[in-house]
């Protein structure tokens, strides 16, 4: 059970590692940012284990099990983004130093900026994964996902596959990285929030 839930979390890793590689090789941001879709519409439809698309529905599940295939899922997207970035680095390095240019660029926003941008990712990684799977549609991850990259916000799993691929390995990355974890989980957590909140002033 522990291997298969990590498998799912690589699986996954390796699925956003694909959408970051297409964003990083498009010419047109806009063009990239509406493939890295395929990413979570995949992920979605095989059932792999994103942090960002679980970490949301604690407030309504919170038991031991849901930790462990949170925590658990979140170890597996670490070695997959890790792997995928180091291979796509050592692949094609050009995309190597297009992802070097970016992360340089995040490693330069302050804390409150990076918590910012994480919490705006993760209410928008919530909605998405959320009208998937309430109202059996892809238009959620179809707009959410374009939405986010678009804006600028960060999303910890593909930061993770960016600073792998980058080659960037310093504590500011990895704080940087944390502080995006916590922004996403913060975000997802309250849109979960405000979501049960309208279903039951809704049943009042």
């Amino acid at each position: 059970m522990l291997i298969k839930r990590i498998i799912n979390g690589i699986s996954a890793g390796i699925l956003i590692s694909i959408g970051g590689t297409v964003f990083l090789a498009c010419d047109n941001k806009y063009v990239g940012a509406v493939m890295f879709s395929v990413a979570l519409l995949c992920i979605c439809y095989k059932g792999y284990s994103l942090f960002t698309g679980k970490v949301g529905y604690l407030p309504e599940k919170h038991g031991k099990d849901e930790f462990s295939v949170l925590l658990l899922g979140l170890l597996g997207n670490v070695i997959g983004t890790s792997a995928l970035g180091r291979a796509i680095a050592f692949m094609n390095p050009a995309l190597k130093e297009t992802a070097l240019n970016m992360c340089n660029n995040k490693l330069a926003l302050s804390f409150p900026q990076v918590l910012i941008k994480g919490i705006m990712c993760g209410v928008l990684m919530y909605l998405a994964v959320s009208i998937y799977r309430d109202k059996k549609t892809p238009l959620g991850i179809l707009f959410c996902i374009p939405v986010f990259i678009l804006s600028g916000f960060e999303h910890s799993i593909a930061d993770m596959f960016y600073f792998a691929a980058s080659g960037i390995v310093s504590l500011k990355a990895f704080g940087f990285i944390w502080t995006v974890i916590l922004g996403n989980a913060v975000g997802a957590v309250i849109m979960c929030l405000f979501t049960l909140l309208a279903e039951e002033k809704k049943n009042d």
